[in-house]
């Protein structure tokens, strides 16, 4: 057995309910143009894990079989845009003008990885749905769906899902060695779907590994950091942080966790709620003292979309 552990069968788990974003026109486009030689296709991650939530469904990711030069030219002989994101990783991203604005939809060549260094992968394109649920970070996130709304769990995602358990495919130090950002990610996705308490093995990895956020660029921290912020509840979450040395490795000067939840109750429940929506750097300098708010000041800032949960 691989350090996945036990899998599912490749067969449909659940159906999902009538999803706007799985028949709106755009989405229905890039479907027949993938299909259009008979190729399978699937709805991958956050669409289909906010889908079963009844959360806004913000990206659109998909899978398929086909290479992404493949990819490319199907998407050009339909006259959808095609932008190669991330070509050599597999991804393609389509955009479909819309009367509401163009739709954009990542299309991704099923892999397997084949070396990582904590920051990056290098990949192989590979045609198994199970290999390619492997890689990703969290068995809610490996969740798959085809045109008709099918589920597949290959990881016994659904479950977790249902019961707030945030965890690693696998064994979870493997999969934070692949990639330090799993430390941090792992923490948002807690703080925006996880209920307690924390999957003990996914706890241990993060610590364990800490010192790797070390080696990653103040983009990416800034980016898993202010999505954190948005939760409805953060300063509990940068409180478990903090006790598993984990939070001194990229926010050593925060210290006033009260200050953060008077200010999350009041945009949240209280006088400033019909006046104010959440805001994630205003968060961030409610739990800093002046002079390590100058500090995180110049480090880089990466604003994430509001309420994306990818």
């Amino acid at each position: 057995m691989s350090d996945t552990g036990a899998v599912r069968k490749d067969e449909p788990v659940g159906q999902l309910g009538p999803e706007e974003w799985l028949t709106a026109p755009a989405t229905r486009a890039v479907l027949a143009a993938l299909t259009a030689d008979g190729a399978e296709v699937r709805f991958v991650g956050g669409c289909v894990r906010d889908s079963v939530l009844r959360r806004p469904v913000h990206d659109i990711d998909i899978a398929t079989h086909d290479p992404p030069e493949r990819v490319m030219m199907l998407l050009e002989q339909a006259r959808i845009r095609a932008i190669p994101t991330g070509i050599d990783h597999g991804t393609v991203t389509a955009v479909v003008a819309a009367p509401e604005g163009n739709a954009h939809f990542e299309i991704t060549t099923l892999r397997r990885d084949i070396a990582t260094d904590g920051r990056h992968a290098r990949v192989a394109f590979d045609g198994d749905w199970t290999t390619d649920a492997a890689r990703r970070d969290f068995t809610v996130n490996a969740l798959f769906c085809d045109a008709q709304g099918r589920i597949y769990d290959p990881f016994d995602g659904l479950p977790d899902l249902g019961a707030g358990r945030i965890r690693f495919v696998g064994n979870a130090m493997k999969r934070v060695d692949e990639d330090a950002l799993r430390i941090l990610r792992f923490y948002r996705f807690y703080a925006h779907l996880g209920s307690p308490p924390p999957d003990p093995d996914a706890l241990d990895a993060c610590r364990n590994q800490a010192q790797k956020l070390a080696t990653l660029s103040g983009e990416r921290i800034s980016g898993e950091l202010l999505r954190l912020l948005e939760a409805p509840d953060p300063a509990s979450v940068l409180l478990m942080m903090r006790d598993e040395r984990v939070l001194r490795h990229i926010l050593p000067e925060a210290e006033d966790f009260g200050r953060l939840r008077v200010l999350t109750f009041l945009e949240t429940r209280g006088i400033l709620r019909p006046r104010i929506a959440v805001d994630a750097l205003r968060r961030l300098a409610s739990v800093l003292p002046a002079d390590g708010a100058a500090a995180v000041a110049r480090r880089p800032v990466t604003r994430p979309r509001k309420g994306c949960v990818t």
